[in-house]
């Protein structure tokens, strides 16, 4: 009777046992399951962080490409206005009928006056030297933003290339002419120079010797054609900042 008492509870131990290894077992488990639950808790959370960050940087570019936008017009508009100008007055001299346009090729000298594109950068630099810029690698976005900001450099070597001929010419002018009565006339209101013993013949006479020189015209020459590739590349950088806005709002409100 002992023996089968003893077998009776060995067994009852070996359930035991068994039950508690099935416990245990079932705790580990459930710990697992609320690790990763909390795992993935966590990274739907920083990935959540993660979008509004980069979304601040993005917003940040979409103001920015908006204020280039805004100079980008202005510029072309000017451009235009300057090309136009010296288009006619390169007509005049090829039509030798530059005394009968005195006034065209004084105006035309707005071609001297130094413009440059100033695009605001910051956001895309700053997104470039931060974590979340590998999260638009390689999308359509990044493809865009190269672009963009490679035909603002070659914007700016087109204006740099132009500026510095035109200081280059009006320097060598500066050696050759005394330009006070030129830039009386251009600036001094037309009251306070008729109280001047310097009679308004003397003024034209300046002007027509100085728009006549080989610097003044190859600055107008220049302006007339080069400005139309440089108001054209206004216009492809106009185009692609309304599709890097139109990417941003996507992902942004995505």
């Amino acid at each position: 009777m002992k023996f089968f008492r003893r077998v009776r509870h060995k067994l009852i131990l070996d359930h035991k046992k068994i039950q508690y290894l099935k416990y245990a077992l079932g705790e580990i488990i459930l710990v697992v399951i609320g690790i990763l639950i909390a795992l993935q808790i966590n990274n739907w959370n920083q990935t959540k962080k993660d979008k509004i960050s980069l979304n601040e940087y993005l917003i940040k570019i979409k103001s920015h490409t908006k204020e280039d936008l805004e100079q980008l017009e202005e510029l072309a508009k000017g451009r235009k206005q300057i090309a136009d100008l010296c288009k006619k007055a390169r007509n005049s001299i090829l039509n030798k009928t530059e005394n009968d346009h005195l006034f065209l090729f004084k105006i035309s000298g707005t071609a001297f006056a130094d413009f440059y594109f100033k695009p605001n950068s910051g956001g895309y630099e700053s997104l470039k030297n931060s974590k979340y810029y590998g999260k638009i690698n390689n999308t359509q976005l990044d493809s865009l933003l190269a672009k963009y900001h490679r035909l603002v450099d070659d914007i700016a070597e087109n204006e740099r290339s132009y500026n510095q001929f035109t200081v280059h010419q009006e320097n060598y002018l500066d050696t050759q002419f005394d330009r006070s009565l030129i830039l009386a006339a251009a600036f001094m209101p037309l009251d306070s120079l008729a109280t001047k013993a310097t009679p308004q013949s003397e003024y034209d006479q300046a002007f027509i010797e100085y728009t006549a020189t080989p610097a003044y015209r190859n600055v107008i020459s220049l302006a007339a054609w080069q400005f139309d590739t440089i108001i054209d590349q206004y216009h492809e950088l106009t185009e692609l900042g309304h599709l890097i806005i139109k990417e941003i709002d996507s992902i942004t409100t995505g």
